[in-house]
């Protein structure tokens, strides 16, 4: 059952508010995985907020990057983000679990063009960037290695078009596939840190149940999206070759068929190795192989 909020865009007193990207691909990995989790909302148009059914959590639709300071402040109590905003915000949260999508890394960019072999070249110079305090961060060492002050501009939104303007010497961004990044002329010179998507808490939270709560019911659909259930006989002579097979995420479920000298066997194996297993299995002499899709999991 759906809770009813007393006005709009409120929450009710005494439920645990989670904040969650509002828009874009970030939105729409994070609510495919919430479904996935059983955290079940609806969300009315125009509105930034949502209740859960059956749970009491108020769902807070925000910008990505102004996520891990409301959570660090404690005007909500979790919430999901990138790495990158977290560290950007320079604020006291919990990490609680790293999700595995929004994969990409934050990069000192130059122009290809200029040839620039090592970062530290561009030390002193102009860097564009939407991440100025980690910028800075970075280049503090380089700075203070050449007696010069790297002058860092922040500008939201894309930077790649900085240095074919004439505005900057280098940029530091995200690059997930590198495809915008090479269309503008520019090539890495720097890695200054891998990010994803990350569930993370308020220390002080009052809901640490809720946390916990989630957080396993989160592990449990990663691992049901990674996994498959394999299923198949195996004759008692080739049952220990067989496990060395599908050895499992623990190990196998192995029970005794009518059958005389057969095992049934049960095990979780990871869904780009399949195909792959199921031949050697195959191969090996098991028979009746059969592949389950896992559609939840408690581990």
């Amino acid at each position: 059952r759906y809770r009813t909020m007393s006005g709009k865009n409120s929450s009710p007193e005494g439920n645990c508010r989670f904040a969650i990207p509002k828009k874009g691909r970030l939105y729409e990995k994070v609510v495919e995985m919430l479904k996935g989790a059983g955290v079940e909302f609806r969300r009315e148009p125009r509105l930034d907020v949502a209740l859960c059914k059956d749970l009491p959590i108020t769902l807070v639709f925000l910008p990505a990057a102004d996520i891990a300071k409301y959570v660090g402040e404690g005007n909500v109590d979790i919430g999901i983000t990138g790495m990158d905003v977290i560290k950007e915000s320079f604020v006291e949260v919990d990490h609680v679990l790293d999700l595995g999508f929004g994969k990409c890394k934050l990069c000192v960019q130059a122009p290809a063009a200029n040839k620039i072999t090592d970062v530290s070249m561009l030390a002193g110079g102009r860097i564009v960037t939407s991440f100025p305090d980690l910028t800075r961060d970075f280049f503090k060492k380089y700075d203070e290695e050449k007696g010069v002050k790297t002058q860092v501009k922040f500008v939201s939104g894309s930077v790649e078009a900085a240095c074919g303007l004439g505005l900057a010497d280098g940029v530091v961004d995200l690059v997930e596939t590198g495809t915008t990044m090479r269309a503008a002329g520019l090539e890495v010179v720097a890695d200054v840190l891998e990010t994803e998507a990350t569930l993370i808490s308020n220390p002080n939270s009052g809901h640490e149940d809720i946390v916990a709560l989630l957080k396993r019911r989160i592990e449990g659909y990663i691992t049901a999206t990674k996994y498959v259930m394999v299923m198949y006989n195996v004759h008692d002579s080739l049952l220990s070759e067989a496990v060395k097979i599908t050895p499992g995420k623990r190990s196998p479920t192995i029970t005794t068929l009518d059958d005389e000298g057969l095992k049934s066997v049960s095990s979780l194996v990871a869904k780009k190795e399949v195909s792959a297993k199921m031949d050697a299995l195959h191969d090996l002499g098991a028979t009746d192989i059969l592949v389950i899709n896992v559609n939840n999991s408690r581990m």
